[in-house]
């Protein structure tokens, strides 16, 4: 599906994330990938990729630095390497900004929660459209419950999320003419070392277990990875600023099945 596409994978970290199952999935459709990290997480990310390919390289690099980004594009542009579609698996949130009362977190951690979830989505796609070959790209976010309601946990990620939805319609509108893609897939829960800061996260899981028509397994993020490679693919070359979800269903039920049974 992805036979001579170059696809940069952001945001490895550890062998449970979404961003290391879509490279899985990438390399094996036959993509040419190459991957980014936060400096702090590249020794772990390393050893996570090399045991999947010790060809694919991982760089150092945080997108909420505007000046490494800047430098990582130059050393890209002088290599003369294009990128055929990039994963945005960006998003972080201060613990207050996760849980509690929603009016109680700081402004300097809603800011940190805005910044690197939403903002780096945009520099992403900026890196993505000084670095794309004559044949346009795709760009790809990740999303939870697209269906714009407020949980229990998640609060400013929440907003962070509905933001995102919104930046992804606004690039597609910006960089379609371009021959960018720009969309987001809205993916059930998922025991990722992201999740697992989230508190109360079995909360999460417990909703999809009762309510999900289709089989959900938190362990498993393949379904993802697999849509990721059909929105990276020319299968999906006619789709953009779209959310497609990845959920078992669960968006489209009304209420838990215990709850209809009662």
């Amino acid at each position: 599906m992805l036979k001579g596409k170059s696809i940069l994978i952001t945001g490895i970290a550890t062998d449970d994330s979404i961003a290391t199952a879509a490279l899985r999935a990438a390399l094996r459709e036959g993509a040419l990938v190459r991957a980014t990290a936060l400096p702090r997480d590249l020794e772990m990310a390393r050893d996570v990729v090399s045991g999947i390919d010790p060809m694919v390289t991982v760089d150092p690099l945080d997108f909420t630095d505007a000046d490494a980004v800047s430098v990582w594009t130059s050393k890209r542009a002088e290599e003369d390497w294009r990128i055929d579609g990039a994963l945005h698996a960006i998003a972080f949130a201060p613990r207050s900004a996760l849980d509690g009362a929603f009016l109680d977190a700081t402004d300097t951690d809603v800011s940190q929660a805005l910044r690197t979830s939403v903002w780096t989505f945009a520099v992403l796609a900026r890196t993505l459209s000084e670095l794309m070959g004559d044949h346009g790209a795709s760009l790809i976010g990740l999303d939870f419950d697209a269906g714009g309601r407020a949980w229990p946990v998640y609060n400013w990620m929440g907003v962070c999320k509905a933001a995102l939805r919104e930046s992804s319609r606004y690039i597609a509108r910006d960089l379609g003419p371009r021959g960018v893609r720009s969309n987001l897939i809205a993916a059930g829960p998922l025991l990722t070392r992201a999740a697992k800061g989230i508190p109360r996260f079995e909360l999460l899981t417990q909703a999809w277990e009762e309510t999900s028509p289709l089989a959900w397994d938190p362990d498993d993020a393949s379904p993802v990875a697999d849509v990721v490679c059909f929105l990276l693919s020319d299968f999906s070359r006619a789709i953009t600023g779209e959310v497609i979800h990845v959920d078992g269903g669960f968006h489209a039920m009304a209420m838990s099945r215990g709850a209809a049974q009662g």
